[in-house]
């Protein structure tokens, strides 16, 4: 059984309020903007295939008192499975991973990544580097059980859920570029941390 990547970013967007996202490219963007619309100035989202976690990674190290979500997928997952080894050896208390796992690069067209067997096991690979919850869902139910215990855990926590290749008709496109992305994002972060992070421009 395959579930809708909408539907479930719409329990889990359900959950969110105060966290800080970060989600790949392709699909996934127009849909996470439109499941959770309270989350568009939280989110960030222009990340390249094994860069979502570890940016991610990075974001809950140095803000450890903030939940961080990220939002990765199979194909971005196996281009980087290094980061599962540092989640493991790290254990980021504050870190909470969603791996859509559709069996295929959707964003270029569809081709097969090595979950498409059912030989790779994402969620028993990172058990295997030490990221003692990781979990497969392939049940709404299971998702946003996993989505509860992910978001309150104190060390990380994956859960790998098994979607389906169809994108969801009918939603409002993102007009944003990842460059006015990342200011909405950085300017968001330093509003609710009361922080500095990109001041103004110097002039000589």
């Amino acid at each position: 059984m395959s579930l809708s990547r909408f539907e479930c970013m719409q329990l889990l967007g359900a959950r969110l309020s105060e966290e800080l996202v970060i989600l790949s490219l392709g699909g996934a963007v127009d849909e996470w903007y439109n499941a959770a619309p309270q989350m568009r100035s939280a989110s960030l989202f222009q990340q390249q295939l094994g860069c979502v976690t570890p940016e991610a990674f990075g974001l809950a190290v140095g803000l450890p008192h903030r939940r961080i979500v990220s939002l990765d997928t199979d194909g971005g997952m196996l281009f980087n499975l290094g980061i599962l080894a540092t989640l493991g050896n790290e254990q980021p208390a504050n870190l909470f991973i969603v791996v859509w796992d559709n069996e295929q690069y959707q964003s270029i067209g569809g081709p097969a990544t090595h979950t498409a067997k059912g030989r790779v096991d994402l969620a028993a690979i990172a058990r295997g580097a030490g990221v003692e919850h990781a979990y497969t869902a392939t049940t709404l139910a299971d998702f946003d059980r996993h989505c509860a215990a992910g978001l309150a855990a104190s060390e990380p926590y994956i859960v790998v859920a098994k979607t389906d290749g169809i994108l969801q008709p009918g939603i409002k496109r993102k007009h944003s570029d990842g460059r006015e992305d990342k200011y909405i994002f950085v300017r968001h972060v330093e509003a609710t941390e009361g922080v500095t992070i990109m001041g103004p421009s110097e002039h000589n």
